[in-house]
């Protein structure tokens, strides 16, 4: 019996042993091994100890043995030589290493349940609709990997699972040995599966709304690629750590990049004029207009719309040169760009220069500023607004006037 022990660990040992440290590792300091022992016909629940973080997939044995009898081998010893769960499944001598050498003619059935309840409820009605793993045919051993994310019954993030025993035999009791030796892969130990990686994706829309972005598909590229960002700075414990203040400075700090990344140059840009734009309208010209100085138009990719908008948030304060020269600006990114010439001319009505504002409107007022809207409706727009306002009224009749 020793011989084949140990020719098999031997065989294992073949089986590319280099994998057990790289991709993750046999936990056999938090595995389980328990000792139960049955009545006849007696049903027992057998909760697992805690499964460690990253747990992905676990083994566990089942040996049924006479009073006399011990195990030869636990599973953890015969585990050391297996590189990773991949290979348990790989070939049939893998189950019979796992399961044991010895046994007795006991037998029992079992099932695994996600949670306590359903074990309970197994208990009293043996139904096993809810059974993640349903084994109703009487056993003297067995031996099963069972992968968290493939199997659909479990959780990605399971800490425990439930046995639920009895024993089959009619007149005499059972010894069952329960062992289960989790395997935490090394990327998953960081804590992050499809649930942790949903609520971190689900806080940073909450974070740094991107409310500009019409297509979800855009919206949903840039917050996985900021999600990943965060996987890669922090496990998920000390992310939960984290208090809203630094969790807002690791989006400001790579917010940036992550558009750029996506394949929006412009993105980050866009982002902060909404959020400008959002402070102008409540009442917050100053901060709106350091936020576009500091954040939009000192960046190389700044565009002649972006320039457009600080322009007239100095022109609605009543900054009328630093509006003409912003606008101005504006100007040498994009001559083409209507809205920015459609500035031009306000500026220069409200500077006293109306021959300016004349030339400009003459230039323009046959063609339409965009796809929808005539140059002559967005000036008359403009203009009506501007009455409703305390910037100057002297010129405002005279432009429409032109325009009409």
């Amino acid at each position: 019996m020793k011989s084949i022990i140990v020719s098999l660990l031997l065989w294992f040992s073949t089986m590319g042993l280099q994998a057990q440290g790289t991709n993750g590792y046999w936990d056999n300091q938090r595995m389980t091994n328990k000792e139960i022992k049955l009545a006849a016909g007696e049903k027992i629940i057998v909760k697992s100890e805690d499964f460690p973080v990253g747990t992905t997939e676990f083994v566990y044995r089942i040996t049924l043995l006479d009073e006399n009898q011990k195990m030869v081998n636990d599973l953890a010893s015969v585990l050391k030589a297996i590189p990773d769960p991949y290979y348990i499944g790989k070939g049939a001598g893998s189950a019979i290493s796992l399961v044991s050498n010895i046994s007795g003619n006991d037998k029992c059935t079992y099932a695994i349940f996600q949670n306590q309840t359903n074990a309970i409820t197994f208990v009293g009605d043996e139904k096993f609709e809810k059974a993640c793993v349903y084994q109703k045919n009487p056993v003297s051993k067995d031996a099963k990997v069972i992968s968290l994310s493939k199997n659909i019954c479990l959780e990605d993030d399971a800490t425990n699972i439930w046995f639920v025993f009895k024993n089959t035999n009619w007149m005499m009791k059972a010894k069952i040995v329960l062992e289960i030796v989790p395997w935490v892969d090394a990327k998953a130990s960081r804590g992050w599966n499809a649930n942790t990686t949903k609520k971190l994706t689900e806080e940073l829309t909450t974070l740094f709304p991107l409310d500009f972005l019409k297509e979800n598909e855009i919206r949903k590229k840039f917050y996985v690629k900021l999600a990943e960002k965060m996987k890669e700075e922090y496990r998920f414990n000390d992310y939960q750590f984290l208090t809203s203040e630094e969790k807002m400075l690791f989006v400001e700090k790579h917010q940036e990049n992550t558009f750029v990344e996506i394949g929006l140059p412009n993105g980050y840009g866009d982002a902060m004029t909404i959020k400008a734009k959002q402070l102008f309208q409540k009442g917050n010209p100053e901060a709106a207009i350091t936020l576009m100085k500091g954040k939009v138009v000192s960046k190389s990719k700044a565009t002649a719309l972006q320039w457009n908008v600080l322009g007239e948030m100095y022109l609605n304060t009543k900054q009328f040169e630093k509006a003409l020269q912003t606008f101005k600006t504006a100007e040498k990114i994009d001559a083409g760009e209507l809205n920015v010439q459609m500035n031009l001319a306000h500026v220069y009505m409200f500077l006293d220069e109306f021959s300016k504002a004349k030339e400009i409107h003459k230039r323009y007022k046959d063609q339409n500023i965009s796809a929808t809207q005539s140059w002559k409706d967005k000036a008359m727009l403009d203009l009506e607004n501007f009455l409703n306002t305390t910037l100057p009224q002297e010129n405002i009749e005279k432009v429409k006037k032109l325009l009409e």
